[in-house]
């Protein structure tokens, strides 16, 4: 090779089964990368056989799926999209089903959005990462602050104690996680391997402590599941007495986490070579399980713990960070801006005179 390295491409492999659960699940998966800048779609063709689409925005992170499927919200670097399926229930176009056209856009400079959510009447609702709270889309604002855990005392651009995951019950946002209970500038990073905290939203109450690096807390089925990412566990919290107990094992840097069903599905990641990752209980845990961490997906029984299905990525994408699955969908696919499909799509509303 010479004068410079090839450019690295895009491998995606499944286990002999995820087609045949993707098609029993009935729906598809959606899930973003920041390091790549994409949010993919794994759907299912006419003939079974996988789908993969995929569309680029800077820096995609929190997503969330309205029950219906039919809207999406992205978090990316500095704007949240609202996509909205432009085809009717039961259209299909060049064998896709689902067709998620971005409607809105709400710009709001480099908040570093993770979880986002709907909130009452479908507003959006976003971790603001970088001022430590919970916000809100707002008219002529980069955002509204609705809430912050007690012990941050002032809201600043700090990025105080990583402040990331958010269950969204009833529209309201119920549970967060954060990597540490820290008030100063960056100071989360000093606790990561066993300062994690998930916060009660109504009582303010810390429900779970001495996580390491916790994300994605979701509400399944009358549990608050959540990801303990730097020890490599998926688990459930039991509120009453305040503990953390894992399930099964996952074997990478786990952020992202849906359900469908009695089956959760886990984003992994591979674990960079900064100080970030560095030092974490899932370092001795792979070594442990005799496994290298790996970026992909994992499908898990929750009533047994064991891994059913999977997907690996290798190759470029080497990060992900949240996923949902989108019941109903079978095939779906995006529109984006890096080409000018967007100025062909033109849908119109019903008119009565």
């Amino acid at each position: 090779m010479t004068g410079q390295d090839a450019p690295e491409t895009f491998a995606l492999t499944t286990s002999r089964g995820f087609e045949s659960w993707l098609a029993r699940s009935g729906g598809s998966l959606a899930f973003t990368t920041y390091q790549a800048g994409k949010i993919f779609f794994l759907g299912l063709k006419g003939d079974g056989n996988l789908a993969v689409f995929e569309r680029t925005f800077a820096r995609c992170m929190g997503l969330a799926v309205s029950p219906d499927a039919r809207t999406l919200l992205l978090a990316t670097h500095c704007q949240l999209y609202r996509f909205d399926n432009a085809l009717p229930p039961g259209q299909q176009a060049d064998g896709r089903d689902a067709l998620y056209v971005p409607r809105m856009s709400w710009i709001t400079g480099d908040l570093d959005m993770h979880d986002v959510g709907f909130g009452a009447d479908g507003k959006p609702v976003f971790v603001n990462t970088r001022f430590s709270c919970l916000g809100e889309v707002e008219d002529g604002w980069s955002f509204r602050p609705i809430w912050q855990p007690e012990f941050i005392t002032k809201l600043a651009a700090e990025d105080r104690c990583h402040l990331n995951g958010m269950a969204v019950e009833n529209g309201k946002p119920r549970y967060v996680t954060a990597v540490s209970r820290s008030n100063v500038a960056d100071g989360w990073r000093d606790r990561r391997a066993d300062g994690g905290v998930i916060i009660d939203v109504q009582s303010n109450e810390v429900v779970c402590e001495g996580l390491s690096m916790p994300h994605s807390p979701r509400l399944h089925q009358g549990r608050l599941w959540v990801l303990n990412s730097g020890a490599g566990e998926f688990g459930w919290v039991d509120i009453d007495n305040k503990a953390f107990n894992p399930i099964a094992f996952c074997p990478g840097y786990a952020r992202g986490l849906s359900f469908a069903g009695q089956f959760a599905i886990i984003g992994l990641s591979l674990a960079r070579e900064t100080r970030t990752f560095q030092g974490l209980p899932l370092d001795e845990a792979l070594k442990k399980n005799g496994a290298d961490a790996r970026c992909g997906l994992l499908v898990i029984d929750t009533t047994t713990g064991d891994t059913i299905a999977w997907v690996r990525i290798e190759g470029v994408v080497k990060e992900l960070y949240d996923v949902a699955h989108l019941p109903g969908i079978r095939n779906p696919s995006a529109l984006g801006f890096k080409t000018d499909e967007i100025t062909r799509v033109i849908t119109v509303a019903d008119f009565v005179l």
